[in-house]
């Protein structure tokens, strides 16, 4: 079975455990489906997710200048605080600017490696934590735009982390912790902006990966330095794949870059 096309980001549906889809143009493949399956992956060109175009990848799946040019690559992706939709100011594209920061966000702890701090969109939970490969996590305040929700992360993390141990977490070498008590611990410290926002009495999510067996070490598939690969998918973590020989590979890292998968 062959599947051909550029890598996006894979779906995923809650469930248990967790189901993981890589969607190509024309088809989609079931990656639950094919664990314990030995799979090729070969690096054919670059796509950019934006332009189209057969141009390095740059950042996020798009090549240069369209990273430096559309609304949705935008600083205020990666930091929320500098969000300004609500002030009426545009950064890149003001109405699309408006339609993704003011809308309700959620500031959000997580568990992956270690107890972190984030922010996504409300329509964005729990795919968000899914993404990150966190085993357990909590909401802490629901704000109504991404600029509120920016400020409430940057005063955490003088208290949290904001960073996610990728080796810890595919080695699965964590500690389950008391999100309650972290959340409740934490609330001293939330802006007064955005204090009313804070959500009581939630619990924690738990969330249950397709994973055969994990690496005990890891080592990252890059697909410039190894455009061809085979080896036994033996799990699904994060938005990485996990093989038998400790290879992990990072399908939301080589987003853009169009690839043959088979099934060998």
């Amino acid at each position: 079975m062959q599947y051909e096309g550029v890598l996006r980001k894979m779906k995923t549906e809650i469930g248990e455990p967790i189901q993981y889809y890589l969607v190509f143009e024309n088809d989609f493949l079931n990656v639950n489906q094919v664990l314990n399956n030995t799979l090729s992956i070969q690096f054919l060109k670059f796509q950019c997710l934006n332009c189209g175009l057969e141009r390095p990848i740059f950042r996020q799946g798009f090549c240069r200048s369209c990273f430096y040019e559309i609304p949705s690559a935008g600083e205020w992706i990666m930091h929320p605080e500098l969000s300004t939709a609500h002030l009426d100011k545009e950064d890149r594209d003001l109405e699309y600017e408006k339609k993704v920061q003011l809308q309700p966000h959620i500031v959000y702890l997580a568990n992956s490696s270690n107890v972190k701090v984030g922010v996504t969109r409300k329509t964005q939970v729990p795919t968000r934590w899914i993404d990150q490969g966190a085993h357990e996590a909590i909401e802490i305040v629901e704000v109504p735009n991404r600029y509120l929700a920016g400020i409430t992360e940057v005063a955490l993390k003088d208290h949290v982390g904001d960073k996610t141990n990728w080796r810890k977490m595919l080695t699965n070498n964590v500690d389950d912790e008391d999100l309650v008590t972290w959340r409740n611990k934490l609330k001293q410290y939330i802006p007064a902006e955005a204090a009313p926002y804070f959500i009581e009495n939630n619990t924690e999510t738990e969330l249950h990966f397709p994973v055969l067996r994990y690496p005990e070490k890891v080592k990252s598939l890059n697909l410039d330095k190894t455009p061809k690969f085979e080896g036994k998918l033996m799990g699904i973590k994060g938005q990485y794949l996990l093989f038998e020989d400790n290879t992990v590979f990072n399908i939301r890292g080589s987003e853009g870059y169009y690839v043959s998968l088979g099934l060998i």
